[in-house]
């Protein structure tokens, strides 16, 4: 999604109002970026606390400020100035974060982000995206660039399975029909459920639905989602975040509201990390049985 997140940035930055920080990184990848915008390229270094003040700072005085930096660097370095400086003043800057998830794989637990937009989704004015595909990257950046207030976007890789076409984005799209239930996956893990899911009956699947906006209370799921679950009262959920705050927990709070009864409900989420062995995010998605078995297995268990 890098590559394309630097395209459509450089289209964006012709507004002469937009400023981009990064905390030290971009290397072999922004230069487009940075030789597009020139002097409105700052790099703050490796001082990402600051730059989140500096870019409120920019924001409050009407520039369009966007940040950039490895997730956890973003929201838990960050946290105080994303609060105090950002959220409580309701101020329009765009937090680009890179790797979301377990993608940083072996550099470990401080590299990834397994919490992120639980812990931001409890700040006041905060709407969270999380692309699916790098197809969504163009439509992310209008949305998030163009709202009032402040976005986080958790950026990550790409996973669309082969000779599948994407649909036009929106914060809920279906990418399966299925008559076993609902299965919702949250960013890039759509990927990887869709593969598995296309391989099953439609009769024995539950219909997928990808979401790429949080919280769900502002971009309500579509009533084809919600006459779905009313009718078969299953639902799974796929996110790479831990369960709390997240996706999954969102759901079932979202159901209840509704009045909605769920006889079965399974959620893979991050597991964090259990044991001293790190790996690629193949394996640390592995251990949280966020593989195509484990994948394989949720959605047949809501079938059986």
């Amino acid at each position: 999604m890098r590559d394309e997140l630097c395209r459509r940035l450089v289209a964006r930055s012709g507004n002469e109002r937009m400023v981009f920080l990064t905390g030290d990184l971009g290397f072999m990848a922004l230069e487009p970026l940075r030789d597009a915008m020139g002097p409105r390229f700052i790099n703050c270094g490796v001082a990402e606390q600051n730059m989140i003040s500096v870019a409120a700072a920019l924001s409050y005085e009407g520039l369009e400020a966007w940040t950039y930096t490895i997730a956890p660097f973003c929201y838990a370095r960050a946290f105080e100035q994303i609060r105090n400086d950002v959220c409580l003043h309701g101020l329009a800057v765009k937090l680009l974060a890179n790797g979301g998830g377990y993608a940083y794989g072996v550099m470990g637990p401080t590299h990834h982000a397994l919490e992120d937009y639980g812990i931001l989704l409890t700040l006041p004015n905060m709407t969270a995206f999380v692309p699916a595909f790098t197809e969504d990257i163009d439509q992310t950046l209008e949305r998030a660039g163009d709202l009032p207030g402040p976005a986080y976007v958790r950026l990550g890789r790409g996973e669309r399975p082969k000779d599948e076409v994407v649909p036009t984005y929106a914060p809920w799209r279906r990418l399966l029909d299925g008559d076993a239930g609902v299965m919702i996956a949250v960013g890039p893990l759509a990927g990887s459920s869709w593969d598995v899911l296309r391989q099953l009956d439609k009769a024995n699947r539950p219909a997928l639905w990808v979401v790429s906006e949080l919280p769900i209370e502002a971009n309500a799921p579509p009533s084809e989602l919600t006459d779905a679950l009313r009718r078969t009262r299953r639902l799974a959920v796929v996110e790479e975040h831990v369960a709390h705050g997240g996706v999954g927990q969102a759901m079932c709070h979202w159901a209840i509201e509704a009045g909605i009864g769920l006889d079965r409900f399974r959620h893979l989420h991050a597991q964090g990390h259990p044991g001293s062995t790190y790996g690629s995010q193949a394996f640390l998605r592995r251990r949280s049985h966020l593989d195509a078995e484990g994948i394989a297995l949720a959605a047949n268990s809501l079938a059986s």
